[in-house]
């Protein structure tokens, strides 16, 4: 079977070479990309993750002996095929900065403080019907470096695994209205506008918890024309 590569489909996708965020100058390919073939072992290895998942993984808020600062918020969805039918027991992962903007990581020197109740990672499974959960903190945004007086838009980072060693997909979660949208060659470096906005979560007041928590829907489309936009792409 000739293999086609749906090469209109990567309009939904970053740039690889993006000159207004400068590190994709020194990672974008210079050469056309060849396939490789994938071997037995890259499509049916393990995936790891899946069996270490524990309840409570999915509240970034009860990892510690306190509560984290900042606004509590719920992030939930389904993750999608291009016909819209959920994808069932995807391993999700999140990753994000705490309230101030900070990550805890030894290269984040930024100078806000550390919150000693936060980590700002977790991980679920979704459901039979591709839904996924988690509890966390509204994360701040962050200088970055890139050019004078950039600022990251608050966001947060997902990772989908599927089942096997190869099916790894990676993008940002935007929240709605952020001002900093314009002035972020990430965010831009999707260039169709309909898909940069599948980037943007939806606010949810039917599952917004009151006097608790707000809460923000994003949905994950796999594949097709309405796919999010992936970093990894």
């Amino acid at each position: 079977m000739t293999f086609v590569y749906p090469v209109d489909s990567n309009k939904a996708h970053p740039l690889p070479l993006s000159p207004e965020y400068k590190s994709s100058i020194k990672r974008a390919p210079n050469k056309p990309l060849i396939p490789m073939r994938h071997t037995l072992s890259e499509l049916t290895g393990p995936v790891y993750g899946h069996e270490t998942v524990r309840e409570g993984d999915n509240d970034l808020t009860r990892q510690h002996a306190g509560e984290p600062l900042g606004e509590r918020i719920i992030v939930h969805g389904h993750v999608l095929d291009e016909d819209g039918r959920g994808v069932a027991n995807s391993l999700v992962e999140i990753w994000q900065a705490n309230a101030c903007g900070r990550y805890v990581h030894v290269r984040d020197q930024h100078p806000a403080p550390l919150d000693p109740n936060f980590t700002g990672a977790g991980r679920t499974q979704s459901d039979a019907s591709g839904y996924y959960r988690f509890v966390t903190i509204k994360p701040g945004a962050y200088p970055w470096g890139n050019h004078h007086n950039a600022w990251r838009p608050a966001h947060i980072h997902l990772s989908v695994f599927g089942h096997s060693f190869v099916t790894r997909l990676v993008t940002q979660m935007y929240f709605p209205a952020d001002p900093l949208f314009p002035f972020d060659p990430i965010f831009n470096s999707v260039p169709d506008e309909k898909a940069r906005a599948r980037m943007v979560s939806s606010f949810d007041l039917e599952n917004t918890q009151p006097e608790w928590a707000l809460c923000y829907r994003f949905n994950i489309v796999l594949r097709g024309k309405n796919a999010t936009p992936m970093e990894n792409t």
